[in-house]
């Protein structure tokens, strides 16, 4: 073992890596792949993570009556940019999207009741919702708990029942709507529900996103200490 790998070795010993760029995405992505959960269904605040900190911060107390119907957050090392923009434009047929800028969105269903965030899970992508929110590309990826005793099995969209997908749906299409109806919110559609095919592909175009806006981030950190161990 050389004294860079030794030394990489005691930082992830002494130090909790930063759920965004420190966590992987899973070896074995995107077939199955890690979420870190920011909020689950019995929260009444959206929690969201700190980008520069990898800390959990209060984004705002939920406004209105919505609640999330799963756990809900995001697959590390990924950022919706260039290519799932483009993507989103070719299945969509709409022009003029951007990626939304962050990393990509997921929610994993479960059986079991799990009451806290800031957390990781192992799960199995089984499609998603190709959601558009003010002209930004912001897929939602749908998940199922690895090895949960309802959902751990299924690996098509189509096995999850229609009210539950039905239930996501509407949380998305909804949490942010102003009841009085003022023209203030941005326009979000969801332009389709795809299968797991698709969400893999969008999974890999957000790795590859974020692979070009922030590289190898192990790789990196291993250059830069041995430019100090010289």
């Amino acid at each position: 073992m050389s004294d860079i790998t030794k030394l990489i070795k005691l930082f992830e010993q002494k130090f909790v890596a930063h759920p965004w760029h420190g966590v992987t995405i899973g070896d074995d992505s995107p077939h199955t792949v890690k979420a870190y959960i920011e909020i689950n269904p019995n929260d009444q605040i959206k929690y969201e993570i700190d980008k520069p900190s990898g800390h959990i911060f209060i984004d705002r107390p939920q406004k209105y009556s919505n609640i999330v119907p799963a756990l809900y957050g995001f697959v590390p090392q990924t950022y919706c940019d260039g290519l799932v923009a483009d993507f989103c434009m070719k299945k969509s047929g709409k022009s003029n999207i951007v990626g939304d800028g962050d990393p990509l969105d997921i929610i994993v269903l479960s059986e079991r009741n799990i009451d806290r965030g800031n957390i990781l899970v192992d799960c199995i992508p089984v499609g998603g919702f190709r959601m558009i929110d003010g002209g930004e590309a912001d897929d939602k990826i749908i998940a199922v708990l690895k090895d949960d005793q309802v959902y751990g099995k299924m690996t098509s969209i189509e096995e999850v029942p229609t009210l539950v997908l039905d239930r996501v749906k509407h949380f998305f299409l909804t949490y942010k709507t102003n009841p009085n109806n003022d023209g203030s919110d941005k326009k979000v559609e969801i332009t389709h529900t795809y299968g797991r095919e698709e969400a893999l592909e969008v999974i890999k175009l957000s790795n590859q996103d974020y692979i070009n806006k922030y590289g190898d981030v192990n790789l990196e950190f291993a250059e830069t200490l041995k430019m100090f161990l010289k």
